[in-house]
């Protein structure tokens, strides 16, 4: 027998195939000018400019994991330990791993001063540009050891001012050369430094015992010790030029 469909049901056919069919979306429209930033990726890394290599603390310690020894002696990071730690170098820094010490030493001030700090001196090696002690309390400083049979930093064009980057966990801090410590004896630094490496500061108790690398780029100094904004421009131009193999 033959079926004859009505046109109603050829309409119900024909509306049915239609909400089958696949359709296409159209393109998203492209971001408008001044949007706002698109969404980046959790992985990429964020560069300080483009073209220019990031300076992170994996990096930094990457580099200085082969050590080339500069110094005909090795050094102890507190007294009575093994002198063990090399001072380690490149054709454009030094560099070597330690323990920080909290050197509070210099201008005297509500955290660092007799009080807080039973073995506190009211001058540093070197000075400011005014001829004043630094402040240890709001400058990040580094303690290079006394010169010596050793190894001495002027030797290599490390002085007062010469620009260090610090390392510790995943910070990396960037400091000067601001005090000289007892001859044998590396790993010590200011209090503003280690309250920036998230280290206790505190002079009595504070420091950590390891984990620290400090990296002194040679012929380096700043103009005035305490231009902090100098010194960390100096520090991140070096410390990639010593990313890139160029120190």
């Amino acid at each position: 027998m033959v079926r004859v469909q009505t046109a109603q049901s050829l309409a119900l056919v024909a509306a049915g195939a239609a909400l089958l069919a696949p359709t296409t979306l159209p393109d998203a429209p492209p971001p408008r000018p001044g949007a706002g930033p698109q969404a980046r990726p959790a992985f990429q890394e964020v560069r300080e400019r483009p073209g220019d290599d990031a300076v992170t603390a994996a990096g930094l310690l990457a580099r200085t994991r082969h050590c080339d020894p500069v110094s005909p002696g090795r050094f102890r990071g507190d007294a009575g330990k093994p002198a063990a730690i090399p001072v380690c170098g490149t054709s454009g820094a030094v560099f070597f791993e330690a323990d920080l010490d909290i050197d509070c030493d210099g201008r005297p001030g509500a955290r660092c001063n007799r009080a807080t700090d039973p073995v506190f001196t009211p001058a540093t090696a070197f000075a400011q540009s005014d001829g004043r002690p630094l402040d240890a309390e709001h400058l990040p400083y580094v303690v290079v050891p006394g010169a010596g049979a050793g190894w001495d930093h002027r030797d290599h064009g490390i002085t007062g001012g010469s620009v260090a980057a610090v390392v510790y966990r995943d910070r990396v801090r960037y400091a000067v050369v601001g005090d000289v410590g007892p001859r044998g004896l590396v790993g010590e630094g200011s209090y503003a430094l280690a309250e920036e490496l998230g280290i206790r500061p505190d002079p009595r108790g504070g420091g950590v015992p390891s984990g620290v690398t400090y990296i002194v780029f040679k012929d380096s100094r700043v103009g005035s010790a305490e231009d902090r904004p100098a010194a960390e421009r100096a520090g991140r131009r070096l410390a990639r030029q010593f990313l890139r193999g160029d120190r």
